[in-house]
């Protein structure tokens, strides 16, 4: 009779023993690569969409009214010049608000008559024509300009708000370029108009009509200008750590309107959510914006922030 061999009970036992510490190894190794795999998806998240709107913002901003950008540290109650603006401890400057260039409508649209794209609006004044003269009606030269493209441009763009056909509705803005001291930054804001801004209407093509009558005399008309449809506000909403960045827009101060007026704050756009830090200064006409925004905790019992930096000119 053939003799058979077997484990003894003791070598069952110690390759048990041997099998479950391997066991709690690998699955120790396996938990510690799923939560480096949630921490790596979390951080490219993060820098992505700290990367996103930073981009957004920059945008924006690329085509402001430079002497216009404003701060306020009190939800806008007051406002001071960005440059002016010094964040320190307990005393953040984090409402920013700008007016912005119209330059969707300045790129204009294609023409088939010329074969080209034309511009919406030129940006010069012909100071010696005579339909830039003051009298009773007050009119502005702008030549190789089609103020037609332009107003549909607008008008799209905001919804149909602005007008530039009707003089009875709300109109667009021209402001004129040059040096404006950084101490009257409040008056793109003004009500009603100023020397810096001006509400136009379109009278042909190439010629600006000035229906509000809004003090524009020979000493303050210059030859180049923008023109503006919207101001900008960036807004944090929430918590001091933990807020949403929102986008205002689509609103006119040389109208009346204002930031925080509610048909504004409902039609405000979310950049970012979570964010942790939003700083902005600026340094001559250089813009530097500082974004982190953290994972709340969406990853697991961790909370990480992503920190990025970007400067416009």
């Amino acid at each position: 009779m053939k003799k058979r061999s077997a484990f003894t009970m003791i070598e069952l036992v110690m390759v048990i023993v041997i099998f479950g510490i391997i066991a709690s190894i690998g699955a120790e190794i396996i938990t510690k690569m799923y939560e480096n795999y949630l921490r790596t998806r979390a951080i490219n998240r993060l820098q992505s969409q700290t990367e996103m709107t930073l981009e957004q913002v920059a945008k924006r901003l690329q085509y402001r009214i430079k002497d216009s950008v404003r701060a306020s540290n009190d939800g806008g109650v007051s406002w001071l010049p960005l440059p002016s603006a010094i964040n320190t401890p307990g005393n953040v400057y984090n409402t920013i608000e700008w007016i912005g260039i119209s330059n969707e409508s300045f790129l204009g649209e294609w023409d088939a008559a010329s074969a080209s794209v034309v511009p919406g609006w030129s940006g010069l004044i012909d100071m010696e024509s005579n339909e830039t003269k003051a009298g009773a009606t007050r009119t502005l030269k702008t030549p190789g300009s089609r103020l037609d493209m332009a107003r549909d441009i607008i008008f799209a763009l905001t919804n149909g708000d602005i007008n530039m056909s009707n003089e009875s509705g709300q109109l667009p803005a021209l402001i004129f370029k040059g040096a404006k001291p950084l101490y009257n930054v409040n008056n793109y804001y003004t009500e009603g108009g100023n020397t810096y801004t001006t509400h136009v209407s379109r009278s042909t093509n190439t010629t600006f009509h000035i229906p509000l009558d809004d003090n524009l005399t020979d000493g303050n008309l210059f030859e180049q200008y923008y023109l503006a449809h919207t101001a900008y506000a960036l807004v944090p909403v929430g918590g001091v750590n933990d807020f949403n960045l929102t986008l205002r827009y689509n609103y006119q101060p040389w109208e009346g309107e204002k930031f925080n007026d509610a048909a504004v704050v409902a039609a405000a756009q979310v950049l970012a959510e979570n964010v942790s830090t939003f700083r902005i200064r600026q340094e001559g006409d250089v813009v530097r914006i500082k974004l982190c925004i953290h994972d709340n905790n969406q990853s697991g019992d961790f909370d990480f922030s992503a920190c990025k930096e970007k400067v416009i000119y």
